[in-house]
């Protein structure tokens, strides 16, 4: 069974750092491009970060640039979301996905080009 699993988020004050974890089951994650997306209530869901498949090219949304980091972790069938100088806004539900289209361009930014979504774990950033 095909399954993706996010760990990690929950509560951190302004300025720091969480980790989110994609656990994937049922299949080998480093054979599909992975992307992290959040979606806020009543909104669309952003991309945050993607990597590819096979050489590992990653792009990262304008709002994150420069704080998040998504790398993988192959033995462990995983892929990691690192979070720094957290934000108010980045606050909400931060999804992983994985994509059965075996390109990477700049199309993988939007949730239509994945396939096995996660359920989700919440990041709250507040004082």
């Amino acid at each position: 069974q095909v399954q993706l699993v996010e760990s990690g988020g929950g509560l951190v004050q302004p300025g720091g750092s969480l980790r989110l974890s994609c656990a994937a089951s049922g299949f080998t994650l480093n054979d599909h491009a992975v992307g992290w997306f959040r979606q806020a209530p009543g909104k669309g869901r952003e991309g945050v970060s993607c990597i590819s498949s096979g050489d590992g090219s990653t792009y990262y949304g304008d709002s994150v640039k420069g704080r998040f980091t998504i790398s993988r972790d192959n033995p462990k069938n995983a892929v990691y979301l690192q979070m720094n100088s957290l934000k108010p806004e980045d606050r909400t539900v931060y999804y992983c996905a994985a994509s059965l289209d075996p390109s990477f361009d700049s199309r993988f930014s939007l949730a239509y080009m994945y396939s096995y979504w996660g359920q989700g774990t919440q990041v709250t950033v507040s004082s």
